[in-house]
């Protein structure tokens, strides 16, 4: 008999529970892009950040483990992507105690990089092991699912799992938690998960260096230009990392093995799908991070009623996710695509009429329409681009959509917040009162944390009128960063009408496949 005839083994109870080893850390490192949404206030009163620090630290996790994720697969292809994902999991864990008993801003945004580093040891590994435990395609398909919905669960359920610690415990529980899944990695994992290595992979880790030292470059001069830094040495920033960026560019092109295949953007589904993708989480992640303070500094909610409030619109992020592929059967993906991200547009308009008065109703009603409108796109890249690309090139493909996920939560955090931070400081001067002392006012100009800390220190009836300012300019920076991630939401959604129109509904093309099979 043919061996390509000969059955593919069936998964067993061992291979299963070996899927949860590998589903669960997932689940949490894609959490963390986002569980420090509601700590962010908390942290900053121990901390004492200046806003620009802050959005270092909520999305430096996001920008180094989208930066080295292809090259962590690699390297885990060449020691063993079991040890790479054990390795991973111990830095992460240590990491995180470190990180809990951190006082200093500096030495949090270090950590939470080197937890991103971590985390990108560790995620390839995940999914690369789902296909060596699981030969049978259809069960490999279900692991495959289950590995991607824990990970859409994760970004989802960050913030309220981040307002049930902040209740119980304080901010450090948001990096504590970690440590009890991480054992769970370090003690499954010889247990129950193979080890699978290529001894001839090579490491291009001089590349990897390249791509995230390009894109902290530009957001460092973005985020200069939101603080209002002197403009020499930002736009100095941004030519530099873009000349480090088309250095890579241009590296990969003239490498034999390249460790990321540039090439495959000229193929239109993978760069309209990922496009879509990098831009739809990019402005959901900017408005994102500003609402959940919103919810705490302006609607005066606990962490744990902001998460709460937050969770109808995950809710329905999930349920959306999972009827989606099922649209996608019926209908063109892009336009499914498409009306989500339309649908989004509503509720960033919505959220430009907030302001400090509104009532939590409507606020709540607002993310309801906001939040799953990004579901299709999560749900539906990945099998784009990996369907659009030849199977030894599947790897690769897949590589990109996690990348692009990534990198689009961070790139919305630095950008987008950079905008509402902007948005905050143009506002606040003119709001503040009268005859505040000088600290007090340097303090309260800088950030809505800064006037939080600082009001109970002044007369009660002048750290009231600071209180209101602060809520007001707050307001305006999220309305302001609403219209930018509607602008954005727009072009992403023009891309994927367009870029991906010539993409025939799931459903059609499974047909024509078994038809021509037959």
């Amino acid at each position: 008999m043919n061996q390509s005839n000969t059955p593919a083994e069936k998964a067993g109870a061992k291979q299963w529970w070996g899927l949860a080893v590998l589903v669960t850390p997932s689940t949490l490192l894609f959490m963390m892009l986002t569980i420090l949404f509601l700590a962010a206030p908390n942290m900053a009163a121990d901390l004492g950040p200046s806003s620009t620090q802050l959005l270092w630290i909520l999305d430096i996790y996001g920008f180094v483990m989208a930066g080295f994720l292809v090259a962590m697969g690699v390297l885990g292809d060449r020691i063993g992507k079991r040890l790479l994902m054990i390795i991973g999991a111990i830095l992460f864990a240590g990491v995180s105690i470190v990180a809990a008993l951190t006082t200093s801003a500096e030495l949090m945004i270090a950590w939470r990089a080197i937890l991103g580093l971590a985390a990108a040891m560790m995620i390839p590994a995940t999914l690369g092991l789902i296909f060596v435990l699981f030969a049978d395609a259809k069960q490999r398909g279900v692991a495959i699912g289950v590995w991607a919905g824990g990970i859409s669960a994760g970004v989802a359920l960050g913030p309220l799992l981040s307002g049930v610690l902040l209740e119980g415990f304080g901010w450090q529980a948001t990096f504590l938690v970690a440590v009890p899944i991480m054992a769970l990695v370090v003690i499954g994992a010889p247990l129950l998960l193979p080890e699978h290595k290529d001894p001839n992979a090579k490491i291009d880790l001089f590349s990897a260096l390249l791509l995230v030292g390009g894109l902290l470059a530009i957001i460092y001069g973005i985020k200069r230009f939101a603080a209002q830094e002197p403009a020499g040495p930002s736009i100095g920033l941004l030519v530099a990392g873009a000349l480090v960026g088309l250095w890579f560019v241009i590296r990969q092109l003239r490498a034999e093995k390249p460790l990321l295949d540039v090439r495959l953007f000229a193929n239109r589904t993978v760069s309209g799908a990922l496009a879509v993708f990098l831009l739809s989480a990019a402005a959901l992640g900017g408005v994102y991070s500003i609402f959940t303070q919103y919810l705490q500094q302006v609607q005066e909610l606990s962490p744990l009623q902001a998460g709460l409030s937050i969770l109808p619109a995950a809710a329905v992020l999930i349920v959306v996710s999972t009827l989606s592929p099922v649209f996608a059967r019926k209908f063109r993906p892009g336009n499914v695509i498409a009306i989500g991200l339309l649908t989004q547009v509503v509720g960033y308009i919505l959220f430009t009429q907030l302001d400090a008065g509104t009532g939590l109703a409507l606020v709540i009603a607002s993310f309801v329409i906001t939040y799953p409108g990004v579901a299709p796109s999560m749900a539906l890249t990945t099998d784009l681009v990996v369907s659009s690309v030849p199977p030894e090139k599947a790897g690769g493909a897949s590589g990109l959509a996690t990348t692009a996920n990534d990198l689009g939560i961070s790139l919305g955090v630095a950008v987008i917040g950079s905008v509402g931070i902007a948005a905050y400081r143009n506002q606040i001067g003119g709001l503040l009162p009268d005859g505040l002392p000088a600290d007090a006012s340097t303090a309260a100009s800088d950030s809505v944390d800064g006037a939080m800390a600082t009001a109970p220190g002044l007369d009660p009836a002048l750290g009231e009128q600071v209180i209101s300012a602060a809520q007001e300019a707050f307001t305006g920076g999220l309305n302001t960063a609403a219209i930018v991630s509607a602008v954005i939401a727009v072009v992403a959604a023009i891309i994927a009408a367009t870029r991906l129109r010539h993409v025939r509904p799931t459903g059609e093309t499974q047909e024509a496949e078994q038809t021509t099979a037959s």
